[in-house]
C-alpha cells in the first residue's frame, strides 16, 4: 500500500487532506518572517546571516544566527542572537561605537487566517529583545541594558502565481534598564517578489522604514533568493538607504537550511 507523501519544501502547498491548508507566499530577506505563514506542525529552519555597512569612518558588520521552528499547526517560534562589530575607524581621534553581541531576541508568530481561495494570509506576532551591555563594559557594569518590546501584523498576498506582496508593521518600544526611560518607534517593512514558478527563486524588492516623532529613516534593498538543493536556498542583496542618516551603501546574505 502506497502511502502520502509529504509537501516538497519546493512546493509548500502540495498536500494531503490530512495537513492545514498553506498558502505559498515569497518571504523577504533582511527582516524575515518567525516561521511561514500558515506553518504546519514539525517545521524548523536554521538561518545564519551577514551584512556589512559602510559608516563612511568605519564599517559596521552584523551577523546572526537563528533557529526557527513550528511545534503545532500555524504557530512559528523563534531564538536569534544577533552580533554587531566594527572595523577600526579611519579618522584621527574617530569615535566608534562598542563591539557588541546585541540581544537574545525570542519571537512567536500565530497565523490565524489563511484564506486559500485569495491566496491570502494574516499573522500576528510578538518579539521580545534581551540586549547585552556593549562587550567593552560588561565586566564593570550590569549584562543587560535594556528591553525591547515589538508586536507586529503580517498581511501577505500572492497575486495570480508568481507575483507575491507582504506587509509586516508594529510599534517598537525600547526600555532603557538605567533610567526606565521608554522610547517607541513604528516600524513599517513592505515588499513586493517575483517568484519563478516551480522554484522557490525569487527577486523582489523589501522597503524597511523606521520612524517616531522627530524623524524617520527608509532603506530600500533589493534582493535576490536561489535554492541550491531541496532544503537549503540562499539569500542576497544590497541595502541603499535614502534619507543618508549615516548608513551608505551595504550588502547582506543569509543562508537558509531546513533540516529534513
Amino acid at each position: 500500500m502506497q502511502s502520502d507523501a509529504a509537501p516538497s519544501p519546493q512546493n509548500p502547498e502540495s498536500s494531503t487532506l490530512s495537513l492545514p491548508t498553506k498558502v505559498l507566499h515569497a518571504e523577504p530577506l533582511f527582516i524575515d518572517l518567525i516561521r511561514d505563514l500558515g506553518a504546519r506542525r514539525g517545521e524548523a529552519e536554521w538561518n545564519v546571516a551577514f551584512e556589512m555597512i559602510d559608516r563612511l569612518r568605519y564599517d559596521r558588520y552584523a551577523m546572526l544566527i537563528e533557529y526557527e521552528w513550528a511545534p503545532v499547526d500555524r504557530l512559528g517560534l523563534e531564538l536569534e542572537i544577533p552580533v554587531t562589530l566594527y572595523s577600526r575607524s579611519l579618522a584621527q581621534n574617530g569615535i566608534q561605537p562598542s563591539n557588541r553581541i546585541e540581544s537574545i531576541k525570542a519571537a512567536a508568530q500565530w497565523t490565524f487566517l489563511v484564506d486559500d481561495s485569495r491566496a491570502l494570509s494574516v499573522a500576528l506576532g510578538y518579539i521580545n529583545e534581551l540586549e547585552f551591555t556593549d562587550l567593552n563594559a560588561i565586566t564593570r557594569g550590569p549584562i543587560f541594558s535594556g528591553n525591547m518590546f515589538n508586536p507586529f501584523l503580517i498581511v501577505a498576498k500572492r497575486w495570480g502565481e508568481q507575483f507575491h506582496s507582504l506587509l509586516y508593521t508594529g510599534p517598537r518600544s525600547h526600555l532603557a534598564f538605567a533610567d526606565g526611560s521608554v522610547h517607541t518607534q513604528f516600524e513599517v517593512n513592505a515588499s513586493a517578489h517575483f517568484m519563478i514558478g516551480g522554484t522557490r527563486n525569487f527577486i523582489g524588492l523589501e522597503t524597511n522604514t523606521l520612524f517616531d516623532q522627530q524623524a524617520f529613516s527608509t532603506v530600500l534593498r533589493p534582493q535576490m533568493r536561489v535554492g541550491i538543493s531541496h532544503n537549503t536556498l540562499v539569500g542576497m542583496g544590497v541595502s541603499v538607504p535614502i534619507d543618508r542618516n549615516g548608513d551608505r551603501l551595504g550588502m547582506f546574505m543569509r543562508l537558509i537550511w531546513e533540516p529534513n
